[in-house]
């Protein structure tokens, strides 16, 4: 009975994890068409009135709206179901890091080793979502200019250091935790059985360390090559 009530608490677990993800993509999406294509397409407009007195400003309406399509294509991955599932987390991940890129929020990078162990989708899902949570915090709060992340597959487990260099907070201090959502991470590492630590020093910045140990079962799986 109890193996069987905390299958169901894992289960809704991930079920509200889903949601939230899938919300964080539709706001995602809002802001890239509003701040990002919208803007580019309204710039577009403005140039072809201007070309229609200087027909070699066409060059320059051109290159807009070609950025514009390839914004479009880059914010179909977020929008299309299926390829999110075909993603591994690493690639997930990599989609989140290319869009503060592309929106301006931080300059944001990403290093992964080759080995790739295939891990629960489930588990997937939740470690994602607490780099989404640690993303969210970073963009809203820290006012960084850098993010590093950082992703190694080993034998035996997965670890993932992930680290701005904003102002920091009192790490003592329970109330940012509970309005910041470190608790909220916190869980979600016990929910899978992941170890995680976050330290922040003031005006020097936050990093998390995720550590997931693999199932016995996943032990003498092959890892994928990524190219």
């Amino acid at each position: 009975m109890q193996q069987q009530e905390a299958q169901k608490k894992f289960e809704t677990a991930i079920a509200e994890t889903q949601i939230e993800i899938r919300e964080e993509t539709l706001r995602n999406i809002s802001w890239e068409l509003h701040d990002n294509i919208g803007q580019l397409l309204t710039l577009a407009k403005i140039q072809v009135s201007m070309a229609q007195d200087d027909p070699e400003k066409l060059q320059e309406v051109t290159h807009t709206i070609t950025k514009s399509l390839i914004e479009l294509r880059s914010l179909s991955k977020l929008i299309n179901p299926d390829a999110i599932k075909s993603l591994s987390l690493t690639e997930a991940i990599t989609l989140e890091i290319e869009r503060f890129n592309r929106m301006q929020f931080i300059n944001a990078s990403i290093s992964s080793n080759h080995e790739i162990y295939a891990l629960d989708d489930k588990i997937e899902i939740i470690i994602f979502r607490i780099l989404q949570e640690f993303f969210t915090n970073t963009i809203k709060h820290s006012k960084a200019s850098n993010l590093c992340v950082d992703v190694l597959y080993d034998k035996e487990k997965l670890r993932i250091h992930a680290k701005d260099d904003g102002i920091g907070f009192n790490s003592d201090d329970t109330d940012i935790h509970r309005g910041i959502g470190l608790g909220n991470i916190q869980n979600r590492c016990k929910l899978i059985g992941a170890e995680v630590s976050i330290t922040s020093t003031h005006c020097k910045g936050t990093e998390m360390h995720l550590t997931y140990f693999y199932k016995k079962e996943n032990m003498n799986a092959t890892p994928n090559e990524v190219n």
